[in-house]
């Protein structure tokens, strides 16, 4: 799914990186809460570890003790939920955000705070069509909530509506210009092949950075971007600039990783990658490690083994991420499930990189002639994605256009020439 996933956000891969982006995890309120105490909003906002995550909840609950009528705490209750659960993979956290959202709907019917919660939740579950319907509900409820338009345009991006994704950012960005909206707007450029315009408004997201996890932020993003395009070394030192001001911040630490890896470091990216899933064992860090020990000469099974119990849990959760297993599948497990799990991927967000996972799955199973027209929509917004040129120029001499797949070899080398085949993980975009 195209977004900076892990992170953030990402639940999904990305995420649980769906995901969707850390940025996608900002879930505050968008109306005030009660005058006469007033709930720890900001740190809902801005917690981006699983400590500050974690106080955020406790402080919630506190206030809830003693106010257990307050619909706007339940609603933010809700939303740090969302929000824990993707910082510690913890998938079971979202019975947990459920249960306040719906105490905060039964007091409150309608409340905007509580629709964006919802949306989120239903975001981080990667049931992305409810996500738009419930973001949208919360606009017609306030229209000047600006978190709303973020999980419209993260959902809506899953989704394979890049217009409407690309709107909703730019809504977000008039309403409350910032590093959330920033990124978000960043990314829909990037999507678009405009590294240029995605590299200036992740500046104007780095001078708006106070807090250190915000600046953290904003500096993986940078980093995101000097990795998709082969500048490691630009890379490592944004993911290391990101680390100095936030220690605690994982992204950054994956990054850190991925650029040691791809800059032939097995030593340096080996310590990061046991250091990071053991910190947090989401799927994309999981099929990282093992992808780096196995090009080290060393045995990834048992990366393999906590990739099937992260996926039970997920199961157990009712996440669903098939685009995740449909990916390793096709790289290291059976094309025929590859291709199971891709079609059920793309029949719900027929997005970017659910018709890469089906071009490569069909490919991998030997259909390239079915293969071919998912390889082109995936290639077809203008996307400087290194991977998914290389999936269509091979899908295009499995074919026998060797002349096509040569132009398309081109391209992916433009787009990242420090691209290792060896690493497919490590060049999704997280």
């Amino acid at each position: 799914m195209p977004s900076r996933r892990g992170v953030v956000l990402a639940a999904g891969g990305l995420i649980l990186a769906v995901a969707l982006t850390i940025a996608a995890t900002l879930l505050p309120s968008s109306a005030p809460p009660a005058a006469s105490a007033p709930a720890p909003a900001a740190q809902v906002e801005t917690a981006l570890s699983a400590t500050s995550a974690r106080a955020a909840v406790d402080a919630l609950n506190a206030r809830l003790r003693r106010l257990p009528l307050d619909h706007h705490a339940w609603a933010q209750l809700g939303a740090a939920y969302v929000q824990e659960a993707r910082i510690t993979s913890d998938p079971s956290l979202y019975a947990r955000a459920q249960q306040a959202l719906d105490r905060a709907g039964a007091l409150a019917p309608g409340d905007p705070a509580t629709l964006t919660g919802s949306a989120a939740l239903a975001a981080g579950r990667h049931d992305f069509a409810r996500a738009v319907r419930l973001a949208r509900q919360a606009i017609d409820a306030n229209p000047y909530g600006a978190t709303a338009y973020g999980v419209l345009s993260d959902a809506s991006t899953q989704l394979g509506r890049y217009d409407d994704a690309a709107k909703a950012a730019d809504q977000m960005m008039a309403l409350r210009p910032g590093i959330s909206s920033y990124t978000r707007a960043s990314y829909a450029a990037e999507l678009r092949g405009d590294l240029t315009q995605a590299r200036k408004l992740l500046d104007y997201a780095l001078l708006d950075a106070y807090a250190p996890e915000d600046v953290a932020y904003a500096r993986f993003s940078l980093g995101e971007l000097s990795l998709h395009a082969g500048d490691l070394p630009a890379a490592a030192e944004q993911y290391q600039l990101a680390l100095d001001v936030a220690p605690a911040f994982t992204p950054a630490l994956a990054g850190r990783a991925r650029a040691a890896a791809l800059s032939g470091r097995p030593p340096q990216a080996l310590d990061d990658y046991a250091a990071l899933v053991a910190r947090l064992p989401l799927p994309q860090y999981i099929i990282e490690y093992g992808e780096v020990l196995a090009a080290a000469g060393r045995d990834p099974s048992p990366q393999w083994r906590l990739l099937e119990a992260q996926r039970a849990l997920m199961d157990a959760a009712a996440v669903k991420d098939d685009l995740t297993w449909a990916e390793f599948e096709a790289d290291h497990g059976s094309p025929a499930k590859a291709v199971a799990y891709a079609r059920a991927e793309y029949a719900r967000h027929p997005n970017l990189s659910a018709a890469d996972a089906l071009a490569w799955a069909l490919h991998r199973a030997g259909r390239d002639r079915e293969a071919l027209p998912y390889a082109v929509k995936a290639t077809s917004t203008g996307w400087r994605n290194a991977l998914v040129l290389r999936h269509r120029a091979a899908i295009e001499r499995a074919l026998g256009d060797t002349a096509t797949a040569a132009r398309t070899t081109a391209r992916a080398e433009a787009a990242n020439p420090t691209f290792v085949p060896a690493l497919p993980a490590l060049a999704r975009f997280s």
